[in-house]
């Protein structure tokens, strides 16, 4: 299987991550043309060799009219200086930039519905734009949880806008090149003290990050500091899939993404690309047994675990005591979900007791596809690893054909 791992030692920022995703790919300077020419207003990306501790890297930084956005850590002794990753939250607040040549553009806002379009009219695939907005939004709901303002109220500033969505839309680029089957990420190094913005001194990590990394294993340590931003924050959280220490593989590429400023430790986000054996997952299998419900209530129950992420969600028909009929409702789920989904059959069903397993299970990787068929194009589901491809056409758009058609489900062929 193909993974990419993502080391966070020195956490994470979305220049970072970019930078050493663009080591992963064959034409990395191929890349930063492509990404000059999106149009975004202003943006320019420049690919900088860097040094961090003797080990090389690279630095892609990204200037909006020339100019690169920078933070400002709190120290003991109140001795500021720019930290050397970009600074999002003070980008997505509406608040003004404290630069030492203010310019008129850093007063103007945008709301989620212009990232959005700005998003959409770049020149590239759906999935990276998907993806771009998709990581936008958990940005824009963590400053609304922060802020106690809808979504829809949160301001960005022009600036640190473009600047953050051309480091969003970068990694999303890179990443459907790169195409893994599985990114899994460490746990992040958050930093630790204080933060300076133009409201005031923020603890670290950020409020806004620590609501995105929320689930997320992190931890503090000895660098003072802010190391992972919200954008940085916002990429992990969409695109691992799984957060802890490397797993066995066989490593076949490796990419250093370095920040400008110098620590003890090689300031660095470290990408590993390389193929891992398929090996089994575990899940969790939570089930209760009913007597006391309708079927309609017991309906709802599954509808509600279903639309809470759960796996699978069955029911089985059973006898219980004194001659009873019952229901056994059963619920698959990710292993470490179990707590929230056992408190949501406890919630919606009468029992007072939900039993819990942990399984190991085998599974294929799958990806949409589109096949044409006798009637047009439908949508399809491809399964594929040990040994084993098969390609499953979406039953709905089958359906939709034959009501379109007047056709049965049976006559449309797949060529």
């Amino acid at each position: 299987m193909k993974t990419l791992y993502i080391e966070c030692n020195m956490g994470a920022a979305g220049d970072m991550l970019m930078s050493a995703l663009s080591e992963l790919i064959d034409n990395p300077g191929d890349f930063i043309d492509r990404m000059n020419g999106l149009g975004i207003p202003g943006v320019r990306f420049e690919r900088q060799a860097a040094v961090k501790c003797g080990v090389t890297g690279t630095h892609i930084a990204v200037t909006v009219d020339g100019e690169e956005e920078v933070s400002e850590d709190v120290h003991d002794h109140e001795h500021e200086h720019h930290h050397d990753h970009e600074h999002e939250h003070e980008h997505h607040h509406d608040h003004e930039h404290e630069h030492s040549e203010p310019h008129a553009h850093h007063h103007h806002h945008a709301h989620l519905s212009d990232i959005r379009a700005i998003i959409d009219g770049l020149p590239v695939s759906d999935e990276v734009k998907q993806n771009a907005a998709a990581v936008y939004g958990l940005i824009a709901k963590a400053e609304s949880e922060v802020h106690g303002a809808p979504v829809e109220h949160i301001h960005f500033h022009e600036v640190g806008t473009l600047d953050a969505v051309a480091d969003v839309v970068g990694v999303c680029a890179l990443l459907a090149e790169i195409a893994p089957d599985r990114i899994v990420a460490s746990p992040v190094h958050v930093g630790s003290g204080q933060v300076r913005c133009a409201h005031g001194v923020l603890p670290v990590p950020a409020p806004a990050t620590a609501k995105i990394l929320a689930g997320v294993p992190i931890y503090g340590g000895a660098i003072r500091g802010e190391l992972c931003t919200p954008t940085g924050a916002a990429l992990l959280k969409h695109f691992a899939t799984a957060f802890g220490p490397m797993p066995a593989m066989t490593v076949e590429k490796i990419g250093y993404g370095m920040g400008t400023k110098d620590f003890e430790w090689a300031n660095c986000v470290r990408a590993m690309l390389g193929e891992t054996e398929e090996a089994a997952g575990e899940v969790c299998e939570l089930c209760c047994n009913l007597d006391d419900m309708t079927g309609e209530e017991i309906a709802f129950a599954a509808d509600v675990l279903r639309d809470a992420g759960a796996l699978d969600v069955w029911t089985e028909a059973i006898q219980m005591k004194k001659g009873r009929p019952g229901t056994v409702l059963s619920c698959l789920c990710e292993s470490g979900q179990e707590r929230d989904f056992a408190a949501l059959m406890l919630r919606h069903t009468t029992t007072i007791g939900v039993r819990a397993q942990t399984l190991r299970r085998y599974t294929l990787d799958r990806e949409a596809v589109t096949l044409n068929t006798s009637h047009g194009p439908v949508r399809a589901k491809r399964s594929f690893g040990y040994g084993v491809e098969r390609v499953k056409p979406e039953f709905d758009d089958l359906a939709q054909i034959a009501r379109r058609d007047g056709v049965a489900v049976r006559e449309i062929r797949v060529e």
